[in-house]
C-alpha cells in the first residue's frame, strides 16, 4: 500500500480529525508515532532549523525533500511534508511532486506565496495572482504518478488580500484538483469557523503557538468541519526549551542533568530504532563461540 493510500484510508477509516504534528527529524517523528498519532507532519520551519536558518524560503526543494525521505523511511505513519511555493513556477511544481512521492511521502501542501517565501505567521509576505498559483496547482495534480498521492493546497492571501479572497483561491484550488484546502492564519475565532463552512471540500487548519490564528481547541475544530490539524512549531520549540535549561543545569551544577524520564542509553537508542537492528543481528549474525576456559 502506497503512503497515500494509507493516509486516504486513514482519514475515511478516523471519521473526524487527524491531528499530525509536526516532525523535523527521525527522533521527533518517532517519538510522535510512538505517542500513538496516525500521521506525522514534516515542519518546513523546522527543517529550516535543522539547517541553520529561519522559515525565509532559504531551504531548496531538494534539501527539503531529502528531510521528507528520511522522516517517511523512519516511521510506519503517513507523512504530509512542507513544500513551500512549490520552488518555482509550474515546472518546479512538477518536479516537487515527483520528488517527494519518490522518497515515499503520502503528501505535501503547495502555497500561493511568492518565492523567497516566509513562515505563514510573519508579517510583509507577497502573494502571486491566482493564475499562477492554479497553474502551479494544476501541475502537481498532473505530475502524480500515484493516483493517491496527496496534494493540499494551501493559501497565504488572508494577510495580504483579506479572507474572502483566501476563501476563493480555496475553492478555486480545490476545482483544479486539489485533495484539501489549507486557508492558513486566519485571524479570528469567527474566521477559523468559517473556513471549513465556505470552503467547498475538505479543510486543513495550521496550529502555532501564539501565531496569527487564535488558539483553538481540537475538539472545537473537528465540530467546525476540519479534516486535519497540523502542529508544525510545538516539537521544535519544546527541544529549544529542554536543550536551554538542560545546558543551564549543566553549566551550573557541574553535574549531567537528570534526562526526562531518566531515560537510559538503552532507551534513547530503542526511540532509534535499535530493535529492529537488533532482530537483523539475531536472525542473521554469526554466534559467538563461548570463550575458552584457560588449562589448570
Amino acid at each position: 500500500m502506497s503512503r497515500g493510500r494509507q493516509f486516504r484510508d486513514l482519514l475515511r477509516r478516523q471519521g473526524g480529525l487527524i491531528i499530525a504534528p509536526g516532525a523535523y527529524d527521525c527522533i521527533t517523528a518517532r517519538s510522535i508515532v510512538e505517542a500513538g498519532f496516525g500521521a506525522v507532519y514534516m515542519t518546513g520551519a523546522g527543517t529550516a532549523a535543522t539547517l541553520g536558518y529561519p522559515d525565509y524560503g532559504l531551504v531548496t526543494m531538494s534539501e527539503m525533500a531529502d528531510n521528507a525521505g528520511r522522516i517517511a523511511a523512519a516511521v510506519d505513519a503517513p507523512v504530509i511534508a512542507d513544500a513551500d511555493t512549490g520552488y518555482g513556477n509550474e515546472l518546479n511544481a512538477t518536479r516537487t511532486v515527483r520528488e517527494y512521492e519518490r522518497r515515499g511521502v503520502a503528501g505535501l501542501h503547495i502555497e500561493d506565496q511568492g518565492f523567497p517565501k516566509k513562515c505563514g505567521h510573519l508579517d510583509n509576505k507577497t502573494i502571486v495572482p491566482i493564475e499562477e498559483y492554479l497553474a502551479k496547482i494544476r501541475a502537481a495534480v498532473a505530475a502524480k504518478r500515484d493516483a493517491d498521492f496527496f496534494i493540499i493546497a494551501r493559501t497565504d492571501s488572508r494577510a495580504v488580500l483579506g479572507f474572502e479572497e483566501a476563501v476563493r483561491r480555496a475553492n478555486a484550488a480545490l476545482a483544479a484538483g486539489a485533495d484539501m484546502a489549507f486557508v492558513e492564519a486566519p485571524q479570528t475565532l469567527e474566521e477559523v469557523a468559517a473556513a471549513p463552512r465556505l470552503v467547498k471540500g475538505p479543510c486543513l487548519l495550521n496550529v502555532v503557538w501564539r501565531g496569527k490564528t487564535p488558539e483553538v481547541a481540537f475538539g472545537d475544530a473537528e465540530r467546525m468541519g476540519y479534516r486535519v490539524a497540523i502542529v508544525p512549531g510545538m516539537l521544535f520549540k519544546a527541544v529549544i526549551g529542554v536543550c536551554d535549561a538542560t545546558l543551564s543545569e549543566l553549566r551550573h551544577t557541574g553535574r549531567h542533568p537528570v534526562p526526562a524520564h531518566s531515560m537510559t542509553v538503552q532507551e534513547a537508542f530503542r526511540r532509534a530504532g535499535a530493535d529492529e537492528w537488533d532482530a537483523v543481528s539475531g536472525r542473521f549474525g554469526v554466534a559467538k563461540p563461548p570463550p575458552v576456559e584457560a588449562a589448570e
